[in-house]
């Protein structure tokens, strides 16, 4: 089956998988560990783990999951995935135990090393941002549903840069990796899918990542931002990849609307 003949169905299962969640979070009763990797896992990220997982492998049995919280699959094994689901059940656990309602379910389809396809679900305001690879990127909400595009600035238009930050960053640590900062905007948000769907949308320019995060935490975000006309990339301006590595934690990234500005001179470096 080609990707586009599991869009809906994949939309559906994000959407359960968030109603879940939703649920959990307005009754404000939830588990909370931590992880290994020091990160936060709560009852609402497992819940959303096995509805996913479960209506995933009966939509499509012969395509492998790799979810954040079933990831620990040796790569002798992933190596030899061409196609497989890429799962974040709830990006922005962070968030959603502060209480701000910024956080995502995430599903993306992964051929190839390079996502496919992507789902971002927000729970808290019912809003779907979908790609298809060649198929443009889109954004679905009460409203009804637009085409989404990034804003493509030039060198030539001297841009005000709008950089979305999460609201728990300290804003200097990311305008300190930008040439003349006294051009930057902030658009604060949490969540690093719904910071990158902002840029694929246009509300703005671009979003960088320091620190660890998961291949599961980008997928989905990379396909809607390429499709929209911007780029996902590591520091040193190369595309991300997937399933190429032991190691499932991605490089620190950048987030960019334009592919027409010089990211190489605009960003310091450090």
């Amino acid at each position: 089956m080609k990707p586009e003949e599991y869009v809906e169905q994949a939309i559906s299962i994000a959407i359960e998988a968030g109603e879940a969640i939703k649920g959990i979070y307005l009754e404000g009763s939830f588990d909370k560990e931590v992880k290994s990797d020091n990160t936060p896992v709560t009852s609402a990220d497992i819940a959303a783990h096995k509805i996913i997982s479960s209506q995933l492998s009966s939509l499509t049995p012969e395509i492998p999951v790799l979810s954040e919280e079933d990831a620990d699959i040796p790569f002798s094994e992933r190596a030899d995935w061409q196609r497989y689901w890429l799962v974040d059940p709830l990006d922005g656990t962070g968030e959603f135990i502060a209480g701000s309602g910024d956080f995502s379910v995430i599903i993306a389809l992964v051929e190839h090393n390079r996502p496919i396809m992507g789902i971002v679900y927000v729970p808290m305001t019912g809003v779907v941002y979908y790609a298809v690879a060649g198929l443009g990127a889109y954004k679905r909400s009460s409203k009804g549903e637009v085409r989404i595009a990034s804003k493509q600035l030039t060198k030539d238009d001297e841009p005000c840069l709008r950089l979305a930050v999460s609201r728990r960053q300290d804003p200097q640590s990311v305008l300190k990796l930008f040439n003349h900062p006294k051009h930057c905007e902030l658009v604060v948000l949490g969540g690093a899918a719904l910071k990158s769907c902002l840029v694929a949308e246009g509300r703005a320019d671009c979003y960088v990542r320091i620190g660890p995060t998961g291949e599961w935490d980008t997928g989905a975000a990379q396909i809607i931002i390429e499709e929209a006309g911007g780029q996902v990339m590591d520091l040193e301006l190369q595309p991300l990849s997937y399933n190429e590595r032991e190691s499932l934690e991605n490089p620190n990234f950048i987030v960019v609307g334009s592919t027409y500005l010089p990211w190489d001179e605009l960003l310091t470096g450090e």
